[in-house]
């Protein structure tokens, strides 16, 4: 599959947008419906203790969960949408369920968690914030992509 430097860009916009959503709902939303916040930036810590013995400051595992979050969503998101030929809600679905069960069923048990971590709140949350990226990802193609296709005929 081949991806032009425009559609990169605007996978990379697409996926910025999706983590400031992410961030408003890790800190404000999940703790009112679910209780925990969402901190995957532990998990970033725990994968370098585990696997490479260091320990990254907070704001350093934050930033390279946010840079995963903008570049690696968008481009992961931007692979399904093409593949699925732009249906929008339903590469987003596919690809946030791949992305939650990277993060919740893969990662998490590597540095010792339970697998999906028990599917407690957390994970529930969890899937609704991978999920939820992706969709907003997919659907900002969706209209970027036709925004383009209509101003180019």
């Amino acid at each position: 599959m081949k991806l032009t430097i425009s559609e990169i860009k605007i996978a990379i916009l697409g996926g910025l947008i999706a983590q400031i959503a992410f961030e408003a709902y890790a800190w404000l939303i999940s703790p009112l419906v679910f209780g925990p916040k969402l901190q995957p930036a532990f998990l970033v810590i725990g994968l370098f203790k585990q696997f490479a013995g260091v320990t990254p400051s907070y704001a350093v595992a934050f930033t390279l969960h946010a840079i995963i979050g903008v570049v690696g969503f968008g481009l992961f998101t931007l692979m399904f949408y093409k593949a699925f030929r732009g249906r929008a809600i339903l590469s987003g679905f596919i690809a946030g369920l791949i992305l939650w069960f990277i993060a919740q069923g893969m990662l998490a048990p590597a540095m010792g968690r339970e697998f999906m971590m028990g599917f407690g709140v957390y994970t529930q949350s969890s899937f609704v914030s991978h999920v939820g990226m992706s969709l907003i990802i997919a659907l900002f193609f969706h209209y970027r992509f036709r925004k383009d296709q209509t101003a180019g005929a």
